[in-house]
């Protein structure tokens, strides 16, 4: 996911500090879990510095945190000065400023107990099981689960409420899961903190100490499945919508520059086959959606003037004839008159009056670009045969 993220990160827009800062939390995550992998972390818990991954993943997941909770902040955008600002956005600022001098703070004091009050003269294969009852290790792992435990906490309560208010599904459904992740982080620190202070108590046994180490390392993969999911999810909708958009130019196409040749210069540039016009990169998919609808309707508009009134009522009947769907007719009309009108005027018909057309009555622009769809895919269906009875119905009614 980091490496997914990372392009929008790098080279996204300066102002927009949340994919830097989402990323930031990804990539340290990252680096965290791997040194949790039994090859990378034998080798450095083994290496001149023993229990080097211990320190490495603890040092690279508070970075993942203040990243995070910049995140939290960046998501609710700019006020005003001096403007009302919600309660719980002037929690996360001040979150946020105190979230930044604690893990500098964190990381000093991580740093000072690892090397003078951890007992690592022996290197470790599992951190908290190994040491448990040590109060060395002890008062290590406090201090970073009280980091980690108050971050997680803030995450779940922020995320929780920007859940109640979302008004988008699938925002809605990745916050749930990012909430849900988090209050497993609390539930994990809170566990594992208790675990550390009974065990200088009562030692453990060896294998309960290990048995309760695997279980809430298993719960903290749970944890980065659902954060990773539900913090995609946003990034998939937007991907969907793009196919979305993709999947309606694929499907407009051949109308579109059927209709571009026919009237060459109304286009801003010539039409160009399907692939070419898939990768021009220098317009974004839903404006050049929203100018070949808004270019079809102004070239129906301009045959119109090519084709007598007769031609509607001509089109509807055949289209009630050959529909297989009633449903279906009057896309099908649609299609049939546009297909007989461009053979009217390539046939030499010559401009007159403006003719009767069936208005369409769409609410936005998504619902005329989704008649237009319907509308194309009839038209790929129009034979030359029945266009020209459609042709010869008009003109025999006349």
């Amino acid at each position: 996911v980091a490496l997914w993220r990372m392009p929008a990160a790098l080279w996204g827009d300066e102002e927009d500090k949340r994919r830097r800062a989402l990323w930031g939390c990804y990539a340290g995550f990252a680096i965290a879990l791997w040194t949790k992998t039994k090859i990378i972390r034998i080798g450095l818990n083994n290496s001149s510095v023993t229990d080097l991954a211990v320190l490495i993943k603890h040092y690279t997941a508070t970075i993942a945190i203040l990243a995070i909770l910049s995140y939290i902040v960046a998501i609710y955008g700019r006020y005003p000065d001096g403007g009302d600002i919600p309660r719980h956005v002037r929690f996360a600022r001040m979150i946020q400023q105190v979230a930044a001098k604690a893990s500098v703070a964190t990381l000093v004091l991580l740093t000072a107990l690892f090397f003078t009050v951890v007992d690592r003269s022996v290197p470790s294969d599992r951190f908290v099981s190994d040491h448990a009852g040590q109060w060395g290790a002890t008062l290590y792992m406090s201090v970073f689960y009280v980091y980690l435990g108050a971050a997680s906490a803030v995450c779940a309560y922020q995320w929780a409420l920007a859940t109640a208010h979302s008004t988008l599904r699938h925002l809605r459904v990745g916050l749930g899961m990012m909430t849900f992740a988090m209050f497993i982080g609390v539930g994990y620190t809170l566990s594992r903190t208790l675990f550390l202070w009974v065990s200088v108590i009562d030692r453990p046994g060896k294998a309960f100490a290990l048995r309760f180490d695997e279980i809430t390392e298993s719960a903290q993969l749970v944890l980065f499945a659902f954060f990773a999911v539900g913090a995609s999810i946003p990034a998939f909708g937007k991907g969907w919508h793009r196919a979305k958009l993709w999947r309606a130019q694929t499907r407009l196409h051949p109308l579109w520059r059927e209709l571009m040749t026919a009237f060459p210069d109304q286009p801003f540039a010539p039409p160009a086959s399907l692939p070419r016009e898939l990768t021009r990169f220098d317009t974004p998919a839903d404006l050049r959606v929203d100018r070949w609808a808004a270019d079809i309707a102004d070239a129906v508009e301009k045959l119109r003037h090519y084709v007598p009134d007769g031609l509607l009522p001509a089109a509807k009947r055949a289209a009630a004839h050959d529909a297989p769907e009633p449903g279906e007719a009057a896309a099908l009309a649609d299609a049939y008159w546009i297909k007989a009108a461009l053979a009217a005027k390539a046939g030499g018909a010559p401009a007159g009056p403006a003719a009767a057309v069936e208005s369409q009555h769409a609410t936005d622009q998504d619902d005329e670009v989704a008649w237009l769809v319907r509308v194309a895919a009839a038209y790929r269906t129009v034979t030359d045969d029945r266009t020209r009875y459609v042709l010869e119905s008009v003109e025999s009614t006349a």
